[in-house]
Order: C-alpha cells, then sequence, then structure tokens
C-alpha cells in the first residue's frame, strides 16, 4: 500500500515538473516572438553585420551606402562631406510640394517659370495636376517645372506676391524642412539646384544627408518618387497636352529592384545620383554619389550595386548589374 503511495506521489510530481517545464517554455517563446513583432524584425544577422564591405575605386568625391531598413551604414566615401547637390535638390522640392497641397492641386505654368535655364518642353498658360508635373519634373529634371511649383504652392497661403517672392517662401520652407529631418550639412539656395553663381552652387549637403533624405521619402512619400524609377513614360497636362518624359538617370533600367532616382549636373557639382534599390524583398538600400562626372556617376553606381549585392550575400563573384 505504502509502495503504490510512493509510485502515485512519484508521478504526480513528474507531471507536475513537465506540465511547468512546459508553461516556462510557452512563456519564453511568447516573450522572444513578441519582442520581434515590437521592433519589427529588424535584426541584422551577425554574420553580415561583422562582414566587411567590398574593397572599391570609385570617382566620386563623396558616396554613401544605407541599409534603409535597420539604419545601418554599409559604406561611405568622405560621406559628411559638403558639396554641392544639383538637381538632387528637386528630391526635397517634391516632398515639400506634397507637404504644402493635395497631390490633384493644380500648377499654372508661367511665362516667368519658363524663363529658368533649361527647356523641357512646357508651354506657357499650361496648366497642371501637381503630382503629374512633379513626376514630369523629377523624371526628366526640369528645371521649369519645378519653378512652376515652387511659384504656385509659394504664394499659395499669400495674397500679393511677386513671383520672386514665392520661391523665396518655397525655399524657406524646404530649408527648414532640412532642420526639422536633422540634415546638418544641407542648405537649399533655389529650389532646382542651378548654380546661383560660378563660385555658389544652388544648393549643399552631404551623401550621408541626402541617403538619410531619400530614406524619408521613400517611407513617408512613396508615391511622389514611384515615377523615378520609370526609363521614360508619357505624362499629359490638364489640357491633354502629351509630354514623353524621359529618365535622366540612363542606368535606371540596369538597377536592380530600383524604387527611386535622381540624377544632378552643374559646374560646381558635377555629376550626381541618388537612388534607392531593394535586392531583396524588404531590404531597400539607399545609394548616394557626390562629385562624379557625367558618366562616372553611372559607373560608381554600378560598383555600389554589385559591391553592396556581394555584401549582403556573401558572394565574391556576384556581377549583377551591368550599368552602361
Amino acid at each position: 500500500m505504502n509502495r503504490e503511495l510512493f509510485i502515485n506521489k512519484e508521478v504526480e510530481i513528474r507531471f507536475f515538473f513537465i506540465l511547468a517545464s512546459a508553461l516556462m517554455l510557452s512563456v519564453i517563446t511568447s516573450f522572444i516572438l513578441n519582442s520581434r513583432v515590437e521592433r519589427g524584425d529588424i535584426s541584422t544577422p551577425t554574420h553580415i553585420t561583422e562582414r566587411e564591405f567590398p574593397k572599391i575605386e570609385i570617382e566620386a568625391k563623396s558616396a554613401y551606402v544605407l541599409d534603409i531598413r535597420t539604419g545601418e551604414k554599409l559604406y561611405e566615401k568622405n560621406g559628411e562631406g559638403k558639396l554641392p547637390l544639383a538637381s538632387l535638390t528637386k528630391i526635397m522640392s517634391a516632398i515639400v510640394a506634397s507637404d504644402i497641397a493635395p497631390s490633384y492641386g493644380m500648377v499654372n505654368v508661367t511665362r516667368e517659370a519658363l524663363s529658368t535655364y533649361g527647356d523641357s518642353g512646357l508651354r506657357s498658360g499650361e496648366k497642371w495636376r501637381l503630382r503629374d508635373i512633379l513626376d514630369f519634373s523629377l523624371i526628366t529634371s526640369s528645371n521649369d517645372g519645378i519653378r512652376a511649383v515652387a511659384m504656385a504652392l509659394g504664394s499659395a497661403d499669400k495674397t500679393l506676391t511677386t513671383p520672386s517672392q514665392a520661391v523665396r517662401r518655397f525655399v524657406d520652407k524646404m530649408n527648414e524642412k532640412a532642420a526639422g529631418l536633422g540634415l546638418k550639412e544641407t542648405h537649399f539656395w533655389n529650389e532646382t539646384g542651378l548654380d546661383e553663381s560660378e563660385a555658389l552652387a544652388g544648393a549643399y549637403g552631404s551623401a550621408k544627408d541626402v541617403a538619410a533624405l531619400i530614406a524619408y521619402a521613400l517611407r513617408h512619400y512613396p508615391d511622389a518618387l514611384e515615377a523615378t524609377r520609370e526609363t521614360e513614360t508619357e505624362i499629359f497636362s490638364l489640357d491633354q497636352t502629351s509630354h514623353l518624359a524621359r529618365n535622366t538617370n540612363s542606368a535606371a533600367s540596369d538597377i536592380p529592384g530600383l524604387l527611386l532616382s535622381k540624377t544632378g549636373f552643374t559646374n560646381a557639382a558635377g555629376g550626381n545620383l541618388a537612388f534607392v534599390f531593394d535586392p531583396e524583398i524588404g531590404r531597400p538600400i539607399a545609394v548616394v554619389v557626390l562629385g562624379s562626372s557625367t558618366q562616372g556617376r553611372f559607373g560608381d553606381a554600378k560598383k555600389l550595386v554589385e559591391a553592396t549585392l556581394r555584401h549582403l550575400t556573401g558572394d565574391e563573384e556576384n556581377e549583377g548589374v551591368n550599368s552602361q
């Protein structure tokens, strides 16, 4: 009898121990899963974090590669150096315009806007939906298109505003936005990025700042720069005038998983290029090249993309891009 009681007691203790162990395992598993959800599962595998970025030689004075998902810097060359931005400026112009007015807002192309350097085929008196003229201006790097936007939106909340005052207000908002985003090396003198003079560029910033800006644009204004992944597209003004927009980024079709891009070139800046590509699903990478040459920026971009792919995959033989 005593032996049976002892055996039963032992069975009960074992059962209790097994139950307690299972409960503890469940709690630990739940904690781990909840922690991953709370941080968005953005942790980087240790082997990737510790892997060195491949050594490359590029023409650009400055460059930066940012893993947007993790916030990790993958590569930099003089990443915080302050350099002319040229038409990369138009990225901020599009962001500020999107802040001020809805995408269906109307923009009128004036003669004053068309006096800006460069002819992109716009016509005086032509009316555009804001989203469409921004798409056209970003793809083609249209200075008169962005000037028309600045004139229209810089005077949107004011009366008796001259065109130059409207543009000044718009540029002020661009600088306020840059300060709010913590872009310490960034300052805009105009909305297009055109050189103000031989001694003064239209905007300055660092490759690191531009990488942060396009990462911000991707998160908060994905539609505003979506069209810049296209090699060319037909866009219509409100009076149904057709405009063919050809991308100034000649390497757009060669960058895998391209999400957005913008080129820039002036005498002061040299060749600039900024873009985001997604080599994996949900792994956007920002790449910025400043102070290269007209064609050198595309060669630099090719090297940086290929090096990034090798870094992420550990494949030293990866030659996944054939930019021209």
